[in-house]
């Protein structure tokens, strides 16, 4: 009946524009046509007069060059049907009512969501008024039920076809609509995990070269001011200059390790963070002191008491070492005071100092990101970190949850 359907299932003609489709629908209407008028099966009555085969030829021309513009509704449909009331005042034929067919397709599957609904009313109610009218104006019943028979599948069929090609169509616009919604998320997913990672990796280069290269700054300008006077002391700070310039490698090193190394491939690093757990913190300790500093370390975790989770050991690790680097910096020849200690679930971390800075940081040797960075680590675990002013300096306190981590 329509012959839509199958021009959308040949290959060659799927990727053609829309308006060559409909030409090629429109072909093949009329050669099916001149088909059936050369064959003389085309009358669907026995008329009372023979209609030229000429006149037949021009009517099936216009209807094609109609259908044409067949996807243009209602303006289609309308002419269309104009057309098909002259058939059947000049005796119906078979050409004209299978091409007024795809006329009744194309506004089911191309016309607006009320067109639609109004064609499958206009398709029920047509099928009860051509019955009604059979079994009113053919006086043979059983000749009204075949007639009837036989005219429904023209009006019933094309509305059927069309709606169940446009339900298909829906759905298949609905998946695809959340296939698309679903890659946009998925990439949205993908953007907010590679900023986490970005914002990690910079966190970590930030606490793990930092606190080195401003030790070893400030040393290097120490061992440069007192080498004439006091050789041995000398000697000693570019002995502190050159273990933190190894360390500052050993822990690039890995870091590039593990930013080359593929995901689960043989060899690749078990760890996922830079190395440095409070076990080291007499590393930070000796360095701040060899800047000049004076450090008291209060109380610290001993292994007797347990081992610690290894986010909290790396998190109180990294505050440490960023809080020992600020005391260097901000308030040189103070007095600091570390002080580390578990207890009810919470692992507290405090270091202050007991001078104010006595002169600003130069220029270009404060990012401003390390109170940022130790607040990240801290709420990355489930923890808080305050500084501040306290009494007559300054002190860096952090608690750092124990429980719900594995070690």
């Amino acid at each position: 009946m329509c012959w839509d359907g199958h021009v959308r299932l040949l290959p060659v003609l799927r990727g053609l524009p829309v308006w060559q489709q409909d030409v090629i629908v429109a072909a093949a209407t009329w050669l099916v046509g001149l088909v059936f008028y050369l064959a003389q099966l085309h009358q669907l009555v026995a008329a009372g007069h023979q209609v030229p085969l000429w006149a037949r030829l021009i009517e099936l021309t216009v209807v094609c060059a109609v259908q044409v513009a067949r996807r243009k509704i209602p303006a289609a449909l309308i002419a269309g049907t104009v057309l098909l009331g002259v058939d059947l005042a000049i005796g119906p034929s078979l050409p004209i009512v299978i091409a007024y067919t795809d006329f009744l397709y194309a506004a089911t599957l191309y016309g607006t969501r009320r067109m639609h609904q109004f064609m499958i009313g206009l398709a029920a109610v047509g099928t009860v008024g051509g019955v009604a009218g059979a079994a009113v104006f053919v006086p043979d019943w059983r000749l009204a039920i075949v007639a009837a028979l036989g005219a429904v599948p023209f009006l019933i069929t094309p509305v059927w076809w069309a709606t169940n090609v446009r339900q298909q169509r829906d759905v298949a616009d609905a998946e695809r609509a959340n296939a698309e919604q679903l890659t946009k998320i998925a990439e949205l997913d993908r953007n907010a995990a590679v900023a986490a990672e970005r914002a990690r990796m910079a966190r970590d280069l930030h606490d793990v070269i930092a606190g080195h290269l401003s030790a070893i700054a400030i040393q290097s300008e120490a061992a440069l001011t007192m080498s004439d006077a006091d050789p041995a002391l000398g000697r000693s700070v570019l002995k502190s200059v050159r273990e933190n310039s190894v360390s500052a490698l050993e822990e690039m090193r890995a870091m590039i390790g593990l930013l080359r190394a593929e995901p689960g491939a043989a060899g690749a690093p078990m760890e996922t963070t830079s190395p440095g757990r409070l076990a080291e913190l007499s590393k930070l300790v000796e360095s701040a002191r060899t800047s000049g500093i004076r450090v008291d370390v209060v109380s610290t975790v001993d292994e007797h008491d347990g081992a610690l989770p290894a986010a909290i050991d790396l998190t109180a690790y990294r505050i440490a070492q960023e809080a020992l680097t600020n005391a260097v910096k901000h308030a040189p020849d103070s007095r600091v005071t570390v002080d580390i200690r578990r207890g009810d679930g919470i692992l507290t971390v405090e270091v202050g100092n007991d001078l104010l800075a006595r002169r600003l940081p130069r220029a270009g040797t404060s990012t401003g990101t390390g109170l940022l960075n130790m607040r990240e680590r801290a709420s990355a675990v489930g923890g808080s970190l305050s500084a501040g002013p306290a009494g007559s300096g300054w002190l860096v306190r952090a608690e750092l949850p124990l429980e719900g981590l594995g070690t």
